[in-house]
């Protein structure tokens, strides 16, 4: 059996925040690993270090001690524009609020990716044509987000992040937003996409949905305490294919299912 590529690595990371005088250690010597088809789940009460752990993955914070390697570069030694470029070409973000840009079509939304990196215009189409009948959405490409239910939002969101065809796909409480329906079809579809290779890292207080991954990370007071295989997940993602077999069909047009 070929060993899975190594995409993340972290060694013995710390990050501490220094307000008014006041230290805060917000993470507390962690490590973690994180292979090429993976998908982790870090989960934990509020004020634990889940978001901060997963905006350090996402370079978009800086440890202030310890290694962190992604793609076996050493993020210490990028600069902030490579940094920024690494941040554009290799992860992809979903948000809980979605982030979507409201004077903008979904097509555009998902395109603005693409834009950044000088893609051209006839290449671009095609991508975002692509990503969005992957998540279901193509029949409303020319809508603007506030004509879109929660749940289609987050699908065009989630076609936003894996338009660039990322390395890694970070999801920060993707549900957090959503009802019990559009939630359980949103995980159906992260589901299907890390069975088709798409590697995720997921934050997410609900433990139901934090059992849908491979693993779970249990942070607690900036510090892993329980670090488990989840012998579930395939028991789980079955579970929500049931649940989202039963949506009828209009109804699954309009919350985006």
């Amino acid at each position: 059996m070929t060993n899975k590529k190594t995409l993340i690595k972290i060694t013995n990371l710390n990050k501490i925040y220094h307000t008014d005088g006041i230290e805060t250690n917000a993470l507390k010597n962690v490590n973690l690993t994180i292979s090429e088809g993976d998908y982790v789940t870090i989960q934990g009460p509020s004020g634990g270090g889940k978001s901060t752990l997963l905006a350090i993955i996402g370079l978009l914070d800086k440890a202030t001690s310890g290694d962190y390697q992604i793609s076996n570069y050493s993020v210490e030694s990028l600069t902030g524009s490579q940094m920024a470029k690494v941040r554009n070409r290799e992860i992809g973000f979903i948000f809980q609020d979605f982030n979507l840009i409201g004077d903008m079509t979904v097509s555009q939304n998902v395109e603005l990716p693409l834009v950044y990196r000088g893609i051209k215009k006839s290449v671009r189409t095609a991508k975002v044509a692509e990503v969005l009948k992957r998540v279901n959405m193509s029949q409303r490409a020319k809508h603007l987000p506030n004509q879109l239910s929660g749940g289609q939002q987050q699908r065009v969101a989630v076609a936003r992040a894996l338009v660039g065809s990322p390395t890694l796909l970070l999801a920060d409480e993707p549900t957090g937003n959503l009802d019990s329906i559009n939630g359980d079809s949103v995980m159906q579809l992260l589901g299907e996409l890390n069975e088709q290779g798409v590697t995720i890292c997921m934050v997410t207080h609900d433990s139901r949905y934090a059992h849908f991954a491979k693993r779970t990370i249990n942070l607690f007071d900036g510090e892993v305490v329980e670090s488990s295989v989840n012998e579930q997940a395939n028991k789980n993602k079955a579970d929500t294919r049931e649940i989202a077999e039963l949506i009828p069909r209009e109804l699954s047009a309009e919350v985006g299912a």
